[in-house]
Parts: structure tokens; sequence; C-alpha cells
């Protein structure tokens, strides 16, 4: 055993690790499951698969700041867990898939400070709180972003390629061309790509900027590349399908556009951030 985990059971006790890790695995244990198989089954929600990995890694990345941390167990802790098992037994009651999700980690939070302190909460902040991107957004707060974006990329997509020359009209989210009708849904108006993009930016960012107001800037920064790179590939589509008819706007090129367009907004948002620390390299230079 390395040290590092000697060191993790020596703060607070084996057996009380087993204790909470144990109860945690009976009482999570469906959330869980039920959290993958939504990873597993909707688009929207694929990038949950890579932030237990990502989370992991932040953790060794911080391993000598938290074995560190001052360790003050605080039976505090217990009435944070008390408060999320009320969140779980509410969001059971309600059958609200995002309140139960929500619970375990107030339930994690409550079992760090009653085992550790309010310390080791503060070493592994970043972690804990970059973890919630495992939590899909809920429905009614994803449509309600997503039916006005919809609406804009279609908006503007339709106006570029009136630019063009090629006659269209729109009516809300559909496209109509002379010889084929697109209908913008929410895999071609950013929303999509937003969430797994954002999840990959946030990273990116604590890993490559030194300053908090850099990281933010480049998490900001993904928003409308995001954006910007669906109302293109809308546009591509309504191009192509001009031309080439309903092979260019269903199919294995409509899935590869998919993609293609989140490797580019990825590769923008890479560009933006190696700028931003050469930015603040030349800044640090020039104070010298």
């Amino acid at each position: 055993m390395n040290t590092f985990l000697q060191n993790i059971i020596r703060f607070s006790g084996l057996p009380l690790i087993i204790i909470f890790s144990g109860s945690f695995i009976w009482l999570f244990w469906p959330v869980l499951t039920d959290l993958v198989r939504d990873w597993g089954h909707d688009p929207n929600n694929s990038h949950g698969f890579l932030i237990p990995i990502i989370t992991g890694y932040f953790l060794w990345r911080k391993r000598q700041y938290i074995l560190s941390a001052e360790l003050n167990p605080s039976n505090k802790g217990l009435f944070i867990i008390f408060m999320g098992l009320l969140v779980y037994l509410l969001g059971y009651l309600g059958a609200a898939h995002t309140t139960i999700r929500v619970s375990m980690f107030i339930f994690i939070a409550g079992s760090v400070i009653y085992l550790y302190g309010f310390s080791m909460m503060r070493a592994i902040m970043f972690p804990y709180l970059y973890a919630l991107f495992m939590i899909p957004v809920p429905y009614y707060l994803y449509e309600t972003v997503a039916f006005p974006l919809r609406l804009f990329v279609t908006s503007v997509a339709v106006k570029f390629i009136s630019l063009i020359g090629i006659p269209v009209i729109r009516e809300g989210n559909i496209i109509m061309l002379e010889n084929i009708t697109l209908q913008v849904v929410d895999a071609c108006s950013g929303i999509r790509s937003l969430t797994s993009l954002l999840a990959l930016t946030v990273a990116y960012a604590y890993i490559s900027q030194n300053t908090l107001r850099r990281r933010v800037v480049l998490v900001l920064s993904a928003i409308p590349i995001a954006v910007i790179s669906n109302i293109l590939r809308v546009v591509i589509t309504g191009i192509l399908s001009r031309y080439l008819g309903a092979r260019a706007a269903y199919g294995f090129f409509h899935e590869f556009a998919g993609l293609g367009v989140f490797l580019i907004s990825l590769f923008i948002v890479i560009g933006v951030g190696t700028l931003l620390a050469k930015g603040d390299r030349g800044h640090k230079e020039k104070e010298r």
C-alpha cells in the first residue's frame, strides 16, 4: 500500500472509513448505476464517463496539499450527512432524479467533514465541485436553454445561407430550401456539445491557466465557441442539402458533422487557452 493511502487511513481510522464507504455504496449504488445508464444512452451526457477519471487525476494532482491539510474532524459533518439523507428522501418521494443525485454529493461532503474536517474539504473543493459535472442537466433546465438557442442558431444560419444567394425560408427552427426542409434540433443548436465542452474546458482551464481570471475567461469562451461552431454546421448542412439533397442532412454525414464540430470547438478552446497562457508569461517577463 502506498504512502498516500496509508496517510488517508491514518487520518480517521480504517473502521470508520469502512463504515462510511459501505453506507455510501449501500445507499447510492442504484443512483450510480442510474447515472451510468444515462451516460450510455443519452449523447448529451456521454462526457459523464470522463468526469470520474478527471476528478481522480485532480485529487492525485493535489495529493500533497491534501496530505498537509490540518485535520480537525467536526461533528457538524453529521448534520450535513443528515441533510443529505433528507434531500435524498425528498427526491425519492418526488421522483426527482437530480435531487437524489445531488444528495449523494451532500453525503460525501458531510462524511469528509466528519472524518477529516473543514480544512480537508477545502483541500478537495475543486475536484469535488468538478465531479458535479457527472450529474446531467435537469431536463426542464436543458429545454429552457435549448429552445431559444435553437431559434437563435436557425435565425443566424438562415441569414448566412441567404447571403450566398440560396433561396431559404425560416419558420421557427425549420429551414425550408427549394428541395428539402431541415429542422434544427437540439444536437444542431449547440447545447449538446456545450455541456460536454464546458466540462472539458473547466478541466483544461484549471491545468493550463495560472490565475482565476484567465480560467474564467477561458471557460466563458467555450459558450460562444460552441454556438458559433454549430451555426457553421447548420450553414454547411443547408448548403450541401441544397445541392446533394437529404443525404447531406441525415445519416452518417449528420453524425460525422456533429463529431467534427465538437472537435473543432475543442481545438479552438485549446488555442484560446494557449494564447492566454502565452499572454500571462509575456506579462510576467515584462514585470521582470
